[in-house]
């Protein structure tokens, strides 16, 4: 199985450069010059916009966004908040849903590791945390891919021990009726960027080589809960 090299971003990586960044590790796995990488890193505060955004998910207070060409729709990224950049081949068949299903998996089993009990919502991709006492879930996890020449770039972004008012100003992935929270929140304890990166990086291998095998993390746990596509 491929050997994904994991690096830990030092300090706050430009959202801009990240990109750049991306795109040269892409170039890379496709030629065969890498067997794929794991960028871990956290951003300075930002909006980026998924290709499905619409003009009632941007920021009220008129914030610029950055246009990306990967899925979904709008999101921030800042201080206190995980982004993990998995750039991966996938396996054969191309089947890109199980792979977002692969990822939230990670989040899933990152969070039961820190103490917090998250699942899937029917419908939705991404990671949530139940209200005590029902009502809507609160978004933790948010995974928007991009998919060129069988190879995988973007990722995962986890709420930690970020601020959450920068969402204020939108609509999170454009949903309007849920809300969004952290990890340290939902465990009642200071949970840590690094804290997290330390079990996200190996578990996302494990999901390459789960991916690989025909032995998909997201089938085989026990966290497992079936989800719409």
């Amino acid at each position: 199985m491929p050997q994904l090299e994991i690096i830990r971003w030092p300090g706050l990586l430009d959202y801009e450069e990240g990109l750049t960044v991306q795109r040269a590790y892409h170039a890379d796995v496709v030629a065969g010059r890498s067997p794929g990488v794991v960028v871990l890193c956290e951003h300075p505060g930002v909006y980026t916009a998924g290709r499905r955004t619409e003009s009632t998910d941007l920021p009220a207070d008129g914030s610029p966004v950055v246009e990306v060409d990967r899925g979904g729709r709008i999101t921030w990224h800042g201080p206190g908040q995980l982004v993990a950049y998995p750039i991966v081949r996938l396996a054969d068949p191309l089947d890109v849903v199980a792979w977002v299903r692969d990822l939230e998996q990670v989040v899933l089993d990152a969070a039961a590791s820190v103490g917090v009990t998250a699942e899937r919502v029917a419908g939705r991709s991404g990671v949530w945390v139940p209200r005590p006492g029902g009502g809507p879930h609160d978004k933790v996890g948010a995974i928007g891919l991009h998919v060129a020449e069988h190879v995988s770039s973007h990722g995962i972004a986890v709420n930690c021990d970020n601020d959450l008012t920068p969402y204020g100003a939108i609509v999170p992935c454009g949903i309007a009726d849920a809300g969004v929270t952290t990890l340290s929140r939902a465990a009642g304890r200071p949970v840590t960027v690094d804290e997290v990166a330390a079990l996200v990086g190996p578990r996302i291998q494990q999901a390459v080589d789960g991916m690989h095998a025909g032995r998909r993390i997201s089938a085989t746990s026990t966290t497992r809960q079936e989800v719409a596509a």
